[in-house]
């Protein structure tokens, strides 16, 4: 079944797609998770919706509609917070609801037939086309672009804000330049995830990672790994069970991690013993 796996296109599109998103995600995600934006990311994603919506409603493609959104609603999260002085939590709030409105709104006003959102709330991988994987490959680019030359001020950002800010860096700057890029990320994995399940894959790779490593520079390597580990079983899982294959990575992820998490706490135990005798 393997062999035969690996001979269709489509899969061979959708594996590119894992590498690539696994990549960016790894990345991304571990910026989301070390600095607690887990919550900030799913009202961006949500957000998005609006986007979506509007792309149906003027007839372009969808997604672009969504990171319009998705990036406005990143740098908004981040504006209102610091200088409205608004909480956090009730800016997300907000955006979150506002854009499933407009983006349900501007549906019901398209003209023709109701668009399938299913592939946008659930995503389809094996769907994705030459052109997803050119704007995954340039995302990926783009934060490779910022991550590597800033690795050690981004990494100042994440763990020691002030410290970052006596440094005479342009720390908003680079914050709202991370707040786009997450947008960025969130908006191209609902091809690849959709809205549902996005959270989950800029996630569980790096809380994964974290459970063997605190260095940001592993965590993120690792993360890399994890995520196209994930994203290869739930592909197999999902050509060899016949179910949606972004489910199938979600759910192979989240195997990973209850395995990762019980070998550690074996480890643990088995160290604690070893200590006490």
């Amino acid at each position: 079944m393997i062999p035969e796996f690996f001979n269709y296109e489509f899969i061979r599109f959708a594996l590119a797609a894992s590498l690539l998103s696994s990549i960016t995600a790894g990345i991304i995600g571990t910026y989301v998770v070390t600095r607690r934006m887990v919550f900030i990311t799913g009202g961006i994603t949500h957000a998005s919706f609006g986007g979506l919506g509007l792309g149906f409603f003027l007839g372009i493609n969808p997604l672009i509609g969504a990171a319009l959104f998705g990036v406005a609603s990143g740098i908004g999260v981040e504006y209102l917070s610091r200088f409205r002085k608004i909480r956090e939590d009730s800016v997300i709030a907000m955006m979150w609801s506002f854009g499933m409105a407009i983006g349900i709104i501007f549906i019901s006003l398209a003209p023709g037939y109701a668009p399938n959102l299913m592939s946008y709330l659930f995503g389809n991988i094996l769907s994705v086309s030459t052109g997803d994987i050119l704007i995954m490959s340039i995302l990926m680019v783009l934060v490779l672009a910022l991550f590597i030359p800033f690795f050690r001020l981004i990494q100042y950002l994440t763990f020691d804000e002030e410290f970052a800010q006596t440094s005479r860096v342009p720390v908003s700057l680079f914050k709202y330049l991370l707040a786009g890029l997450v947008a960025l990320t969130a908006v191209v994995y609902i091809r690849v995830a959709g809205i549902i399940l996005v959270l989950s894959l800029l996630t569980i790779p790096q809380n994964i990672a974290l459970l063997f490593s605190n260095n940001l520079k592993k965590i993120m390597f690792l993360s890399i790994g994890i995520g196209f580990l994930g994203s290869l079983l739930g592909l197999i899982f999902s050509y060899a069970g016949n179910i949606p294959s972004g489910a199938s990575i979600i759910f192979c992820l989240v195997l990973l991690y209850l395995v990762a998490s019980a070998g550690k706490g074996i480890l643990s135990s088995r160290k604690t013993a070893h200590q006490h005798s």
